[in-house]
């Protein structure tokens, strides 16, 4: 409990220093307790199962069957920023990017090729609109994403909303959801970490 306290206490003073303002930053307080957590799984890996998929996929699922694993990687400055690089049997082509802003956290999707190139559908994403709480933080899409889905023609994911739930040294949830009853959601079991895979497709190291 005192290292969580601790990670928290110092993330809040990296915001401070960086800008964020004392009122903005006890504004925004559950932000930081979700990085401060999230931080403290920093370098380990975890296995997941799909937990919801609705409605059932008509098409091949990239998902079923597939060994699922998220990383903890990317912390060399953890109260402003995380990647966790996403699993899904041998493609390495996605990573969450965790980001403070004034207001609270962004939620990034990097998607590469094999080769490290960005895909055509990447970094999409939002940001919080409401501060959330410790153990869930909710990111609706943004304009730049709207976009970018309208372009690639991707129509079903203009009103995407994505979450991340996060219950320390128990569950990991990270959440898909649409309006007109699109659920997909992934758990994974922060009590038994697995080994680390492979660096992420793009990663420098």
């Amino acid at each position: 409990m005192r290292s969580n306290v601790l990670a928290v206490a110092a993330i809040a003073l990296a915001c401070t220093s960086a800008g964020v303002s004392a009122n903005a930053d006890a504004e925004a307080a559950p932000a930081d307790y979700f990085l401060a957590a999230l931080a403290n799984h920093c370098g380990q890996a975890f296995a997941g199962r799909i937990t919801a998929n609705q409605p059932a996929p008509t098409a091949p699922d990239p998902f079923e069957g597939k060994t699922l694993v998220m990383h903890v990687r990317g912390c060399d400055d953890p109260g402003r920023e995380i990647r966790v690089p996403f699993h899904v049997g041998d493609d390495r082509s996605r990573t969450w990017v965790l980001t403070r802003t004034v207001d609270g956290l962004r939620l990034k999707h990097d998607h590469r090729h094999e080769d490290g190139r960005p895909d055509a559908v990447t970094m999409y994403g939002g940001d919080t609109a409401e501060p959330g709480t410790a153990q869930r933080q909710a990111f609706p899409v943004d304009a730049e994403s709207v976009a970018l889905f309208q372009r690639e023609g991707l129509n079903a994911s203009l009103n995407n909303t994505w979450a991340m739930e996060l219950v320390p040294a128990r569950t990991f949830v990270y959440e898909l959801s649409r309006p007109g009853g699109r659920l997909f959601r992934v758990e994974f079991d922060l009590t038994a970490p697995v080994a680390l895979p492979p660096a992420p497709w793009g990663a420098d190291d």
